[in-house]
């Protein structure tokens, strides 16, 4: 087997990091502003084109089976054995998301040249989207627990920084510090799963552990008659809840949409909420130990692909819709781990980053066309005026809602078979929620399709409503004046937005082949075959790409889609009027739409007051009581009372110190004396 060479994938990492520091400090107040825009676009741009042609190559080399797995250097040593390292593991697996992550990077940085364009925090926010590809990297090609919660940790503190880019927005802040919130919640089960697994096994690196799953399995939580196993993977999967945002710690990623319309690609569609979904599929050999932790799993992926779905109807935030669709993209890609259909999970969470980050930088181009409106109410009619971004959208779309021989159909359609071909506790609630799921999704799809890109033109007067506005820290009007018409975004805008519609439509055929049937996870994902033969029995049914698209023209997953498709023209673009009508009659059920399930309010005041009632609870108690009214305060008292005693002796008259003195010098005779007398006794 070929080893790769350790100083090219060091530098892979580090080209982003060296872009992001130069752009940071020397672009910025931080070190005097002593280079411009150009030369910080450029270096970033350089370091992340460094690092995705340096992928590319590595995945070459693993096709043609290089691997790698060893330690750059030891961080700390516990006594003699325990070595936390910091090191690489560079199979198929890290391979692919290396590519998909600094693919998907270097298109953004592209785009926010033409987006961030009029932006005065330009320079840093190219330091920060060049930081968080750095702080990915790493996460990925780690080959041990303490270096993937590093770019765990990583990760979310650049998505607080971008999510909060616009600092003196208070709905930024809220957004940014709810973001921050639920994560710490999430990682909290992380860090306890991977303590679980450290005390268990003694190891950090991936493969020591693996090699002692068995033993994991075999013990129990010390205390209980809990399997250790199970407490640790479902420890490990809450953390996965949080980055992935999955019911109920999916409450952040919508509020994100605060931040730039380039992080919400980079960060919230492509890349990091998919950082769950990686760290599930890298610890299969442990996940497949316990079926309790995978129905845990399979439910929770169950209910976020479906109520998250329904959410996405209700919006009227462009860039909302697409927030809501990734939530309910990533319970899909739940639920296939949740099935132990781990390189289905991997192949969706591929497929997806591309044509997910091509909805949201279509949206983003679609707000810059439409003078920073989000609105969707007062848009329509736009294919005519920006022809790219529609085409561009439209490709999204049919990718989105699994149209045959486009990429997401290819991923999408494994997942509901294998979930059909699961008898996993919890299985056939997850394969009615993915098929409805089908539905809902290509309607939520095209109703903001057809509302942007077709019908009557509602821009160029009052507008209907406004929300979420994008960078209302400009003075400036938002939406479109009158006799105004929209225009197609710059080349830099719009080449980015090409060059992702391509593997939207072509990469789920090419690779489903060799992804999930053609043994390219075999030793980067462990499945236990007899326990959970569901790849085995997808393996059987395959009969090429072209043959699985052709065969989609019969199941009933097409024609849900395609139904949701119709429905979604019918209401939105020939009679408008239904729509109304049914928001009428179902009053109750939109506004528990509208209030999402009323999950923020019940955070806000059991959570948020809770805390605030604590907090004041201790302030009074414990601040203002124990510590400054008893021990500040009431150490002050006593000195003061015993000091009021002391200084009475304090008179000012010379005989009576003198008289103090004889006093002492007689009690100190006296003393030695005794002492003395008694010693000779």
């Amino acid at each position: 087997m070929n080893t790769l060479n350790a100083s090219l994938l060091l530098a892979i990492p580090l080209a982003p990091l060296i872009g992001a520091a130069i752009a940071g400090i020397f672009g910025t107040k931080l070190g005097g502003n002593l280079i411009g825009r150009s030369a910080c676009h450029t270096v970033t741009i350089l370091g992340v084109a460094i690092a995705c042609a340096l992928s590319i190559f590595v995945l070459m080399q693993v096709l043609d089976g290089a691997r790698f797995d060893a330690n750059i250097y030891e961080w700390m040593r516990l006594g003699n054995e325990r070595v936390l390292p910091i090191g690489f593991l560079i199979d198929p697996l890290s391979s692919m998301m290396m590519v998909v992550v600094t693919f998907v990077s270097l298109m953004v940085h592209i785009y926010t040249i033409g987006y961030m364009a009029e932006d005065e925090g330009y320079n840093r926010f190219f330091a920060y989207i060049s930081l968080f590809t750095f702080s990915m990297l790493m996460l990925v090609m780690s080959n041990n627990f303490l270096q993937l919660f590093f770019g765990w940790e990583a990760v979310g503190l650049v998505s607080y920084l971008l999510i909060g880019f616009w600092y003196t927005r208070p709905t930024a802040i809220f957004a940014n510090m709810k973001a921050f919130l639920v994560n710490r919640v999430g990682d909290f089960g992380f860090i306890l799963g991977i303590g679980l697994v450290f005390a268990a096994t003694g190891f950090m690196n991936y493969q020591d552990v693996f090699e002692q799953s068995s033993t994991i399995a075999a013990q129990t939580l010390p205390g209980t008659d809990w399997n250790l196993m199970t407490v640790a993977c479902i420890c490990l999967f809450i953390g996965a809840m949080g980055k992935s945002a999955q019911f109920p710690l999916h409450v952040w990623l919508p509020d994100s949409m605060e931040g730039p319309t380039p992080i919400s690609a980079l960060i919230h569609a492509a890349t990091m909420v998919t950082a769950g979904i990686f760290m599930v599929s890298r610890m299969s050999p442990l996940f497949e130990f316990s079926d309790t932790a995978l129905s845990f799993i399979l439910i929770i992926g169950s209910i976020t692909a479906l109520f998250m779905g329904f959410l996405g109807i209700v919006q009227n935030d462009i860039k909302r819709v697409v927030a809501y669709s990734t939530l309910s993209q990533l319970g899909y890609m739940t639920v296939a781990l949740g099935v132990s259909a781990y390189p289905v999970a991997v192949f969706h969470l591929m497929t997806h980053a591309f044509f997910k980050a091509l909805l949201f930088l279509g949206a983003g181009s679609v707000i810059m066309g439409m003078h920073h409106d989000q609105d969707m109410r007062n848009m329509g009619g736009l294919w005519k005026y920006m022809p790219i971004t529609w085409i561009t959208s439209l490709v999204g779309s049919l990718a989105l809602i699994g149209t045959p021989f486009f990429s997401g159909f290819y991923s999408k359609d494994s997942i509901i078979e294998a979930v059909h071909e699961s008898h996993l506790y919890g299985a056939n609630f997850a394969y009615f929620a993915v098929m409805v799921g089908v539905f809902v999704t290509a309607f939520y799809s095209f109703r903001m399709y057809f509302l942007v890109f077709h019908g009557k033109e509602r821009f160029g007067h009052a507008p209907v409503q406004h929300h979420a506005q994008e960078d209302d820290h400009h003075e400036e009007h938002h939406g479109l004046p009158p006799g105004q018409k929209p225009h197609e975004s710059p080349w830099v805008v719009t080449l980015p937005l090409v060059l992702l519609a391509i593997p939207s439509a072509l990469i789920g055929y090419i690779t489903i082949g060799p992804m999930l049937f053609g043994g390219f996870f075999e030793d980067s994902i462990a499945i236990d075959a007899v326990a959970h033969p569901v790849m085995e029995e997808l393996s059987q049914a395959f009969h090429g790409a072209f043959a699985m698209a052709m065969h989609s023209f019969t199941s009933p997953v097409l024609w849900l889609a395609l139904a949701g498709v119709l429905t979604s023209a019918v209401f939105y673009l020939w009679m408008p009027q239904i729509p109304t009508a049914i928001a009428k009659i179902f009053a109750p059920l939109k506004k528990v739409l509208d209030n999402k399930y009323y999950l923020d309010d019940f955070n806000q005041y059991v959570f948020g007051k809770g805390a605030q009632l604590l907090g004041n609870g201790f302030w009074k108690s414990g601040d203002q009581s124990v510590i400054d009214g008893f021990m500040v305060n009431g150490s002050a008292k006593l000195v003061r009372w015993f000091s009021s005693f002391v200084r009475q002796a304090q008179t000012g008259y010379l005989y009576h110190y003198a008289f103090a003195m004889i006093i002492g010098v007689v009690g100190l005779i006296t003393w030695i004396l005794y002492t003395h007398l008694g010693s000779i006794g």
